[in-house]
């Protein structure tokens, strides 16, 4: 099938959050959490090296929102839900990345703004984007990598019933050039989902 026709759903609601595609205006949002966040965010991912500016985060969204109507890459806003159901604060992001959808293999990554960890934010958008994954997208297999010392980034995994895999070592580097290894997790179907 071709992807631009796989209906993805823009806008996913769990118990607490608003998980929802970045839109063009989403700029001074993101750039608040990552500003907030950036001491946290940047031994593990490349783009949190240095604080971006107001242009660069709205940039960013357009980019975000632009791959999400293409389906080269789909990745959601996680906000805290208010007591209405509006849009609350941007708590971090969340997406399905690398995708094959010929074999419909995606891999789930995500980030947290600081100061709201400990509340289980990324486990519960990570549960809800496995569930469109395979129940709405006709997942063969979801995927989870992180750096084998972010145990934070690891508990998660875990948390949200994928299975350890294996260990590649020394596979890529840290975004100071260090060498690392990397953990994979999956849920697969036919093994921890239903075939």
């Amino acid at each position: 099938m071709e992807p631009l026709l796989i209906d993805v759903p823009p806008f996913i609601a769990t118990e607490r959050l608003i998980l929802r595609r970045p839109l063009p205006g989403d700029g001074p949002v993101l750039n608040a959490a990552v500003c907030d966040s950036i001491a946290e965010l940047k031994p593990w991912l490349p783009w949190a090296q240095t604080p971006p500016g107001a242009d660069d985060s709205e940039a960013q969204a357009r980019r975000m929102h632009a791959r999400f109507v293409t389906r080269e890459d789909l990745v959601w806003f996680i906000f805290e839900a208010g007591d209405a159901g509006e849009e609350g604060r941007l708590l971090g992001g969340t997406g399905l990345h690398r995708i094959d959808w010929a074999l419909r293999r995606f891999e789930i990554g995500y980030w947290r703004r600081s100061g709201v960890g400990g509340r289980g934010i990324v486990t519960e958008a990570v549960r809800a984007l496995a569930r469109i994954a395979f129940d709405r997208l006709a997942a063969q297999r979801v995927e989870i990598h992180m750096d084998e010392a972010n145990l934070r980034s690891r508990q998660v995994a875990e948390r949200a019933a994928f299975t350890f895999e294996g260990l590649h070592r020394h596979d890529s580097r840290t975004p100071d050039g260090t060498l690392r290894s990397t953990r994979v997790y999956a849920r697969v179907r036919g093994f921890e989902e239903p075939a």
